[in-house]
């Protein structure tokens, strides 16, 4: 038999494997533990309560009021699918004035009009495949974004006239050729130019003159 361990009191003391019961002792094998080292004892609960409920907690509501962006208003319960130009041709016979889209989510936008008379003019036209209402009492998130791109959302303008004079000045000169326009022409361009230049410079200077305060 082999070699008893110092620890065994006799041989017949000795324990078969970790785990297993001591030979002639009918005592268990297994370690003393301290029972904080064991789990044994339990932990003290200590729960308190909460002070506030937040599972209960709702924003509040984003106030809008009538006169705040009265040129715009809220477009919705249209097809997810549809895009800038589908609403750009739903609102066609306001584009000549002035009209815009600023988009909130894939089924809610924003229409930009020139004036709060044309907003409201929408507002009281039944359209195709979509619905409006007065921003103020439109969704929170398209209030929230009316509020945060406020500056952005200035009445729409009407489009420019545009003129082809430029662009048939550049391709005349990249491929050497005359220009078979007449005398009179030429001159009618320059002057529509001239004008279009002009009616900027005045537009420009009554906005600085608003922004200053100056009469």
């Amino acid at each position: 038999m082999g070699q008893v361990p110092a620890s065994c009191p006799s041989e017949q003391g000795c324990w078969v494997g970790w785990g297993g019961p001591i030979l002639g002792t009918g005592r268990s094998s297994q370690p003393c533990v301290s029972p904080q080292l064991s789990g044994g004892e339990k932990p003290r609960s200590s729960l308190q309560e909460p002070r506030f409920d937040y599972c209960g907690w709702q924003p509040a509501e984003l106030d809008l009021s009538h006169s705040e962006l009265p040129h715009v208003i809220e477009i919705y319960d249209f097809p997810q699918d549809f895009g800038t130009a589908d609403l750009l041709r739903v609102f066609c016979s306001y584009q000549k004035k002035g009209f815009d889209i600023k988009w909130v989510d894939d089924t809610h936008a924003l229409g930009i009009f020139s004036s709060p008379i044309a907003a409201r003019d929408a507002l009281s036209s039944r359209h195709v495949m979509v619905k409006t209402r007065p921003l103020a009492q439109g969704t929170r998130a398209a209030k929230a974004k009316a509020r945060a791109c406020a500056d952005l959302l200035q009445p729409a303008k009407e489009r420019p006239e545009t003129s082809a004079a430029l662009a048939r000045r550049l391709v005349i000169g990249a491929l050497g050729v005359r220009s078979n326009q007449s005398r009179a022409e030429r001159e009618a361009e320059r002057k529509k130019l001239q004008e279009a230049r002009e009616k900027k410079r005045l537009e420009d200077k009554r906005r600085e003159d608003v922004w200053e305060g100056r009469d």
